[in-house]
């Protein structure tokens, strides 16, 4: 049997006053879509929660995870600060360093790159090796350092080296979610998990919140009023969420496969991951303001389809601004599905968790354990 090609993974969140995202002014970031405004979450700040969530779930927690650094200091701290067994004087250690600078981050104006553990290792590796050959000739050692990025000249700083010297080279985040490297295509990796700008279901509900500030050491002769008076924003709504799994850049992301031999390659761990954000996207809450709205929650509803031709998103479903109840929004979902199975035919397979008791058209209900593993399993090919 075919393994699908994609999981679509929708997700219906309410929070309450809160305030998920910012915007550069500290508002509530927003996109108009149906004719009202809706309050948005971003796809880099979902995306970057889901990284760094530490629970029973979380990515760093798998057999086989491999670390990755967003950073612009890859070179002095992930690097050049871990060198050993060398003599070589601090002029050479300099000039290695400089060079591995200017080569990784070419073109970039020294802008944070997400970069692999495996990288950092092989480039320690060859700043090593360098710095032993080369221990009392800078000149000599600069030159060796600007080779390492030059084994196919003409292909911008050629990072590529790196990923060909070892599997997961961008670590396990690069695979999931990609990389872009505008100096050097060659070291680009394809996301292999799609993620949409969560939104609201209705129209935008907000209010500003006025607060204050006490002096608690104010003498008995100051005035009473507040040390401090500011408002911020706060918002409330029922978000739409969707994330799209494609299997061929996961499994050759992860297994180091071309994409077309994904379907034959060890796809173990690569089910691992799946069941695992499949958790996080569930239960891990994007949010500013933590310590002052406690803005978490667990998903009312995840549906996840199987199947192998082109995803689409179920956000038209909202187009015309839906009521902010959940039963009124699985509703709106559940009609416009509906319809698109009237109008393409069904050939996706479903599975959902939901809080409320629905019903998803062609769809078997499940705990969220169970939906997890049933995702794992479509990737394993061992569930249908």
């Amino acid at each position: 049997m075919a393994i699908p090609r994609f999981l679509q993974i929708h997700t219906l969140h309410s929070y309450p006053a809160a305030l998920l995202n910012r915007d550069d002014s500290g508002l509530a970031k927003r996109m108009p879509f149906g004719g009202a405004f809706r309050t948005r979450i971003s796809s880099q700040c979902l995306k970057r929660r889901w990284r760094e969530a530490e629970d029973d779930f979380a990515l760093n927690t798998i057999d086989g995870f491999t670390d990755a650094k967003r950073t612009r200091k890859a070179i002095s701290d992930g690097v050049m600060k871990h060198i050993r067994n060398t003599s070589a004087k601090d002029e050479v250690l300099r000039a290695v360093a400089e060079a591995f600078q200017a080569k990784l981050y070419d073109g970039s104006g020294n802008q944070p790159l997400l970069v692999g553990l495996p990288e950092m290792e092989y480039l320690q590796m060859r700043a090593e090796a360098i710095c032993s050959e080369h221990s009392d000739d800078a000149d000599a050692a600069k030159k060796a350092a600007e080779d390492v990025f030059h084994t196919r000249r003409g292909e911008g700083n050629n990072m590529r080296v790196m990923r060909e010297a070892t599997q997961m080279p961008a670590g396990l985040i690069g695979a999931l979610f990609g990389r872009m490297v505008t100096s050097d295509p060659a070291a680009n990796i394809d996301a292999a998990v799609h993620v949409a700008h969560a939104f609201t279901v209705h129209a935008e509900e907000s209010e500003s919140d006025y607060f204050s500030v006490v002096e608690d050491l104010k003498d008995d002769d100051e005035d009473a009023g507040a040390a401090h008076i500011n408002d911020t924003e706060l918002t409330a709504g029922l978000f739409y969420g969707y994330v799209v799994v494609s299997m061929p850049e996961l499994v050759s992301n992860i297994a180091g496969c071309e994409a077309a031999d994904w379907q034959n390659a060890d796809r173990a761990l690569a089910a691992k991951v799946v069941e695992h954000l499949t958790h996080l996207i569930a239960t891990v809450s994007p949010g500013a303001k933590l310590g002052s709205t406690a803005p978490y929650a667990c998903a009312d509803l995840m549906l996840i389809e199987a199947g192998s031709r082109q995803p689409r998103s179920l956000a038209n479903a909202f187009r015309s601004p839906a009521g902010a109840q959940t039963d009124a929004a699985v509703k709106a979902l559940c009609d416009y599905l509906t319809k698109l199975d009237a109008a393409y035919g069904t050939r996706e397979n479903r599975r959902f968790m939901a809080v409320e008791d629905c019903e998803i058209p062609q769809a078997e209900r499940l705990n969220m354990d169970e939906l997890a593993g049933w995702a794992a399993g479509i990737v394993s090919g061992g569930a249908e």
